[in-house]
């Protein structure tokens, strides 16, 4: 299995979060009505959303950056420019920060997003076109 663990401030709040823009947690809910572990599936790939403490003591105690701070972007590919416009108004519902416009970019027409721990989120479709 493909995946990323990403370190999280509130499970309840990722959990939403992922589950509005479409993204399946399966699972047993724990006590707080959440499944645990909290994966969802991003495109085949398992995003497993580990509370910021068990992050750091998977990691042995090494420091989590700070929420709000990214050491990398998550990108999920889209059939066409009107598939990331709509993408990008699901997140912004969901509870996302815009970090970059839907725009044509070199590498395609792309979005990206802040999740609510800051983890940034792109969405690219390939090709030189806008949307009409």
């Amino acid at each position: 299995m493909k995946s990323i663990a990403l370190p999280i401030a509130d499970r309840g709040r990722s959990f939403r979060f992922y589950r509005d823009l479409g993204m399946d947690a399966q699972g047993t809910p724990a006590d707080d009505g959440v499944p645990e572990p909290l994966v969802v599936d991003a495109q085949g790939l398992a995003v497993i959303l580990v509370p910021a403490d068990g992050f750091r003591y998977v990691l042995n105690g090494r420091p989590v950056t700070a929420s709000g701070a990214s050491e990398c972007i998550l990108s999920l590919e889209m059939s066409s420019a009107s598939e990331v416009d709509s993408w990008h108004r699901l997140a912004l519902a969901a509870g996302a920060k815009t970090i970059a416009v839907p725009e044509l970019r070199p590498w395609g027409y792309t979005a990206i997003v802040a999740d609510p721990d800051g983890h940034a989120w792109e969405a690219t479709a390939r090709g030189d076109e806008s949307p009409a």
